[in-house]
């Protein structure tokens, strides 16, 4: 699955809500419609998306928070927050605010897949960049998240990597700039690139030297599992490298990206460190289904029970 495709899956989720349509499917509050008697309690703060259990909780977004929630679940992310109308971020946020669950990252600025922007030094390109994080702060407060997605961007073909990084810091000073006072977090996301060929952040090394040029609170680092197995492998080793500047995790198995236990990725070794170093931030479940239907959806539960045993 696709970041680019990640980042659409959900927004027909938002419909009926934001229309003022009543939900059809009621919170979950009875035994038998749960996929187990005794939720799971999980020891790290794992974040579904919408659409993950919507054979279970029905397509009301509010009807999935509180599925998640009655399975154990303490946190949720969602790429496409900022898109969301107004009124069906609040519902969301008074959800889980109710519900304890924690408001993870979602994507802060248009995403220049194809072409550069940042990497260029365009200034254009660059106010517009600041823009939309300026926006992202208000949608930040409004469902209390911390974090958001940030994405540099296409390569540049025709400046060298330095200059390109010089313009990427720059700019990435200047949001920082705008984000400290609200004491919110930009998140580099490094994507893989049999995915994602050609984006100029790709690497964790590369992300660390970025938010230590930055120098910033507001600058730190996503390091999703699934991408830095593909694209540099040594998962445990380059987390304890990078360790100072990562804020958040996010994971899919490889190959396939669907939940742990699918792929070839021990994630019961990998949740089970970064436990130990302390880490209580929140792990984002950025990956598919395995399997449809129902059954699938106790699949992803299950593997996270399993991949959390320890």
């Amino acid at each position: 699955m696709k970041r680019r495709h990640f980042l659409k899956d959900n927004l027909m989720l938002s419909g009926a809500l934001s229309l003022g349509i009543p939900s059809v499917f009621a919170h979950h509050t009875n035994k038998k419609d749960h996929m187990f008697d005794s939720p799971p309690t999980f020891n790290l703060k794992y974040a579904p998306h919408l659409g993950m259990f919507k054979e279970s909780a029905g397509e009301d977004p509010i009807d999935q928070l509180n599925f998640m929630a009655d399975m154990g679940f303490t946190a949720f992310e969602d790429n496409n927050m900022k898109q969301r109308p107004v009124e069906l971020q609040k519902k969301m946020a008074g959800t889980m605010e109710k519900r304890g669950i924690s408001m993870g990252v979602f994507v802060a600025h248009e995403i220049s897949w194809a072409k550069p922007n940042l990497t260029n030094g365009d200034k254009a390109l660059r106010e517009k960049f600041l823009k939309e994080i300026e926006e992202s702060i208000a949608v930040a407060k409004r469902v209390n998240a911390k974090w958001m997605t940030v994405v540099p961007g296409h390569v540049d073909l025709r400046l060298r990597k330095g200059y390109q990084t010089a313009h990427v810091v720059e700019s990435l000073k200047r949001a920082s700039a705008l984000l400290e006072p609200h004491g919110l977090t930009m998140v580099l996301e490094p994507l893989n690139f049999r995915n994602h060929p050609g984006l100029f952040l790709t690497d964790s090394p590369q992300a660390y030297e970025i938010c230590k040029a930055v120098d910033s609170p507001s600058c730190k680092i996503l390091f999703d599992i699934y991408h830095q197995q593909i694209q540099e492998g040594n998962l445990i080793p380059n987390i304890d490298a990078a360790w100072e500047e990562i804020a958040y995790f996010q994971v899919g198995d490889n190959p396939g990206r669907n939940e742990p236990t699918t792929g070839e990725i021990n994630y019961l070794n990998v949740f089970k460190h970064i436990h130990s170093k302390g880490y209580q931030g929140i792990v984002g479940m950025e990956h598919g289904n395995s399997k449809k239907g129902k059954a699938g959806e106790k699949a992803v539960i299950d593997a996270y029970k399993t991949s959390d045993s320890f």
